[in-house]
């Protein structure tokens, strides 16, 4: 499958999959490798969303055939490194998906109808 065209915006690309979001999100901080990556959305989403590793892999694969992750160098003063673990990190066009998606999904949560449910569901 060939990557998609390179947006003249980052919001071109949103809204973006949940799953895929926590994806990005678990890499923002710095790269990560899939077992890693799989830990942070499951400890963010306190257990509600899982990632078995077909469809991680795949989701990993489609980032980076879409130019928003890339395979990056894996840590390696700390002597615990595995040669086989593959490590990612955001792109700059991940990185401006990726403050988009967040800006999108704030700007929702601020809505009058938003904090109404919200408050009424407490």
């Amino acid at each position: 499958m060939a990557p998609l065209p390179a947006p003249d915006r980052p919001e071109q690309l949103i809204p973006l999959n949940p799953r895929v979001y926590a994806i990005m999100v678990a890499i923002a901080d710095g790269p990560c490798h899939g077992y890693r990556i799989k830990q942070d959305v499951e400890s963010r989403s306190q257990g509600l969303m899982q990632l078995d590793p077909g469809s991680l892999y795949r989701a990993i694969a489609k980032l980076v055939r879409d130019g928003l992750i890339e395979e990056v160098p894996g840590p390696t003063d700390t002597g615990r490194g595995d040669a086989r673990r593959r490590y990612y990190g955001l792109t700059p066009l991940g990185r401006g998906v990726g403050e988009a998606e967040t800006r999108r999904l704030n700007s929702l949560i601020g809505t009058r109808s938003a904090r109404t449910f919200l408050r009424d569901a407490s």
